[in-house]
């Protein structure tokens, strides 16, 4: 009993106080440097989306385009190291409701093409800015996207339609 009470009388009189640590390392501020140069999207009046990035062009068929088109069923794409001209028909999508030319954006050279679209070509449909994208275009002019659309654009662009 002696115990109990002495334990009580203890707590009692224990008050928590704040406890303060004392560390020497001193907070440290960590920068992160992104790039302003990063990927740049543009858009064309015939529905292609252009991702820029450094001196190459990677192109496909804008989600408005493919919604109107329906169900992708084939897909021709350009030859790899095939030189191409700027608003030349390059490649083909053919679906339920239509077939479609891809125009090059660019006069360069056909660096890739997403042979996956060959076996499976509703990526278009499913992912058309991603996984969907047709062919990779070299190019070795300054800027010859001026002409192209930016998102805002080609959303009033294709309100308009």
């Amino acid at each position: 009993m002696l115990t109990a009470r002495l334990l009580s009388r203890t707590f009692r009189t224990v008050r928590p106080t704040p406890l303060a640590l004392k560390c020497s390392l001193q907070p440290t501020l960590a920068f992160r440097f992104y790039s302003s140069a990063g990927p740049v999207t543009k858009y064309t009046e015939s529905h292609e989306w252009v991702r820029i990035e450094d001196k190459v062009a990677t192109v496909g068929v804008t989600d408005y385009a493919q919604a109107h088109l329906g169900d992708v069923v084939f897909v021709e794409l350009p030859e790899v190291n095939a030189a191409v001209t700027e608003g030349s028909p390059i490649a083909i999508v053919e679906s339920v409701k239509a077939a479609s030319d891809i125009y090059s954006p660019v006069d360069g050279t056909i660096v890739a093409a997403n042979e996956e679209l060959t076996s499976s070509p509703n990526l278009i449909n499913d992912n058309p800015t991603d996984e969907g994208w047709m062919f990779k275009v070299s190019f070795d002019s300054a800027d010859p996207f001026k002409k192209l659309m930016d998102a805002a654009a080609y959303k009033e662009f294709c309100s308009k339609e």
